[in-house]
């Protein structure tokens, strides 16, 4: 990549770059302030892209380090999409040596930010929203042609270094196509991460933890005490199909945070902050420890 912010490339039909791009020659003021110190300082790249999928054109951020090739990451946001926080997550993965791409999930319906600032778990229009958002990404099939594409734009990238295996974490509704995403590439996605994931475990056929036979990544699932005092037995359910399928897992409960405890940005419930810094940081740390590990 140019050092010229405005610098276009032509990857085929898999991404162009989009209007806002830029060089971030320091990310530690911006990222440390969002999401806790950066502790590699690695200069990055933010781009904004438009990945060529089945069904149109995703809108998505490609952020990298300014020099080399690097193992990649996809990154699924959680409900509320493609945002600033999850830009900030990108760079901070970036500064760690990682080549990393955040997509907006919901790229069907309408561009990021879908939803903004105003948003309210307690407004029944935002909700409705939302719900049928999420729904759009529930019928079958559509996550893996996503997964598919968006892993075919990272390895078209000379800042990807395909000699490694891939990254891939999600956060809510995003911990799910994680693990549909490396049942659907097992031979390409090296480390899967779910934090405070919904619906890894129901009673369909089509249950995200049903797939693990299929899966050959390391795999980390961190659950919200919420969610698990929920559905208690999920985190067994879970544990026992990794281990049926041989597929190295960690399922670890976070006792003393609420579904949403990674992300800056959640709102306040009942009076109280979702975000966990010291419990947020414990997810990187474990985040950090598997990529570093299994991408190899």
């Amino acid at each position: 990549m140019s050092a010229d912010p405005h610098d276009a490339r032509d990857n085929g039909a898999l991404g162009e770059v989009g209007r806002r791009d830029f060089v971030a020659l320091s990310v530690a003021a911006g990222v440390a302030a969002a999401t806790g110190t950066v502790s590699a300082a690695m200069p990055v790249v933010e781009t904004n892209v438009s990945v060529k999928t089945p069904d149109g054109s995703c809108d998505a951020v490609f952020i990298r380090p300014t020099t080399g090739s690097h193992p990649a990451v996809l990154v699924w946001p959680d409900a509320l999409g493609l945002r600033p926080a999850f830009r900030d997550m990108g760079k901070r993965l970036a500064a760690e040596g990682y080549s990393v791409l955040v997509p907006n999930p919901f790229y069907r319906s309408a561009k990021a930010p879908v939803f903004d600032s105003s948003f309210s778990f307690q407004n029944q229009d935002d909700m409705a929203k939302l719900r049928q958002l999420m729904g759009s990404l529930g019928v079958a099939g559509v996550a893996e042609k996503d997964a598919i594409a968006y892993v075919a734009f990272l390895d078209a990238q000379k800042e990807v270094n395909k000699a490694k295996k891939i990254g891939t974490q999600g956060y809510c509704m995003g911990g799910p196509l994680v693990v549909r995403t490396a049942a659907a590439l097992p031979n390409r996605i090296g480390a899967g991460a779910s934090f405070h994931g919904g619906g890894l475990v129901t009673d369909k056929p089509d249950s995200p933890h049903l797939l693990a036979p299929k899966i050959k990544a390391r795999m980390y699932f961190g659950v919200a005490s919420n969610d698990d005092k929920t559905q208690p037995d999920a985190k067994d359910k879970l544990k026992a199909a990794f281990a049926a399928a041989k597929v190295p897992a960690e399922i670890e409960v976070y006792s003393e945070s609420l579904h949403g405890w990674c992300v800056p940005d959640m709102p306040v419930q009942n009076g109280k902050p979702i975000y966990n810094k010291p419990d947020a940081e414990r997810a990187w740390a474990k985040l950090m420890a598997l990529y570093k590990s299994a991408l190899a």
